[in-house]
C-alpha cells in the first residue's frame, strides 16, 4: 500500500513539474511574440514606414528607406539583395492607393500600380516592422503578358468598402476573418460547388487589375465572370484547381476587417474535362503543370467577404516558398 502510494506521489509530482514546464513554455513563447514586433507603431506610424518604403523606391534610393539591420526580401516569390529588382527597374507610380495595417503584428500591406519604361502592373506589398525598422519586404508584381486576358496597362479605381473604418460592434474577431479568408481557399480547392465560406450577395473580385464577377464584357473568355463571387464556386467552375498550398494569413487589419493571404494555386494538368453544377461539361483550361504565386486581400462584411482584390504571376510548377520553412 505505501509503495503504491508513493508511486501515485511521484506521478502526481511529475504532472505537476510538466504543467510548470507548460505554463513556462507559454509565457515564453508569448514573451517572444510580443517581442517580436514593435508594440509602440500605430497605424499611423506603420503607414509612415510604407510612406518612406515608397518615396525611396520611386526615388530608386534604398538608403532612403527605414532597414534594420538584418532584411529578408522577395519579389515575386524569389529572395533578392534590397536594391536589386524593381528598384533598377521602375520609372513611376500609379495614384492607386490600397494601404492596411496590423499593429499587432508590425505588419502594413500596399496595393498598387506600377511604371517600368513604357509597362505599367499591378503590384502587392507587405512589409514587416520591428522597431520602426524593416525587416521583410515581400512584392508581388503581375507584368502583363500579351497572351493572357489581363489589361495591359491596368487601371485600378478606388474601392470605398476597403477604407472603411468598422465599428467594433460590427467586428468578427481576428481567429473568424482568417478562418473566413482560408474557407475561400478550401472552396476554391477541387473546385465541386461546396462553398467552406460566406459571400454577401455583391461580392465582387478584382484580379490583377481586372474585375473577374459581375463582368458581362468577360464572359467570352471566361464563361463565369457574368456570376458573383458565391454563384462561380457554387457552378463549381474551379474544379481544375488542384491544391491551394502554403497559405499564410500574415496581416490582420481587425479595424477595417481585413485579411491578407498568400499562397500557391497549383494545376496538375491532369483533368481534360468536367462537368459544372448545372451538368454543362468544360474543357479544362489548364492541361500542363502550372502553379500560381499570389498576394490576396480579402474584405469581411458582417461575417461575409464583401470584396477581394489579388495580384498573382505565374511561377514553376509545384515551386516552394521562401516565406514556410
Amino acid at each position: 500500500m505505501k509503495k503504491k502510494l508513493a508511486s501515485a506521489a511521484a506521478i502526481a509530482a511529475l504532472c505537476v513539474a510538466a504543467a510548470m514546464l507548460a505554463h513556462a513554455s507559454r509565457a515564453q513563447q508569448s514573451d517572444h511574440m510580443q517581442n517580436a514586433v514593435s508594440p509602440d507603431c500605430d497605424r499611423a506610424c506603420l503607414y509612415g514606414v510604407l510612406d518612406q518604403y515608397l518615396h525611396a523606391l520611386k526615388d530608386k534610393a534604398p538608403s532612403e528607406a527605414p532597414w534594420a539591420k538584418f532584411v529578408k526580401n522577395t519579389e515575386n516569390n524569389v529572395a533578392l539583395h534590397v536594391g536589386d529588382g524593381l528598384w533598377g527597374t521602375i520609372t513611376g507610380m500609379g495614384d492607386y492607393n490600397l494601404r492596411f495595417a496590423d499593429p499587432q503584428n508590425g505588419e502594413v500591406g500596399f496595393f498598387g500600380l506600377v511604371d517600368e519604361t513604357k509597362s505599367t502592373s499591378a503590384f502587392a506589398l507587405r512589409l514587416r516592422v520591428e522597431d520602426h525598422k524593416i525587416t521583410e519586404v515581400e512584392t508581388v508584381i503581375h507584368r502583363p503578358a500579351a497572351s493572357e486576358p489581363f489589361p495591359q496597362h491596368p487601371q485600378l479605381v478606388e474601392k470605398p468598402v476597403f477604407n472603411e473604418m468598422v465599428p467594433p460592434d460590427h467586428r468578427v474577431p481576428r481567429e473568424r476573418l482568417i478562418a473566413l479568408a482560408d474557407g475561400y481557399f478550401n472552396t476554391l480547392q477541387l473546385n465541386d460547388g461546396t462553398l467552406f465560406t460566406q459571400f454577401s450577395d455583391d461580392c465582387n473580385r478584382t484580379e490583377n487589375g481586372l474585375q473577374t464577377t459581375h463582368n458581362p464584357d468577360l464572359v467570352k473568355i471566361i464563361p463565369v465572370a457574368g456570376l458573383g463571387c458565391a454563384e462561380q464556386f457554387k457552378m463549381g467552375n474551379y474544379h481544375y484547381d488542384t491544391a491551394l498550398r502554403a497559405r499564410r494569413f500574415p496581416l490582420v487589419d481587425e479595424e477595417r476587417q481585413l485579411v491578407l493571404a498568400a499562397g500557391f494555386i497549383d494545376h496538375s494538368g491532369a483533368l481534360a474535362s468536367f462537368k459544372l453544377t448545372d451538368g454543362t461539361v468544360i474543357d479544362s483550361p489548364m492541361r500542363t503543370p502550372s502553379t500560381l504565386c499570389l498576394l490576396e486581400l480579402f474584405r469581411i462584411q458582417d461575417g461575409k467577404i464583401r470584396q477581394i482584390e489579388a495580384v498573382f504571376i505565374s511561377v514553376p510548377y509545384g515551386m516552394p516558398s521562401p516565406w514556410v520553412q
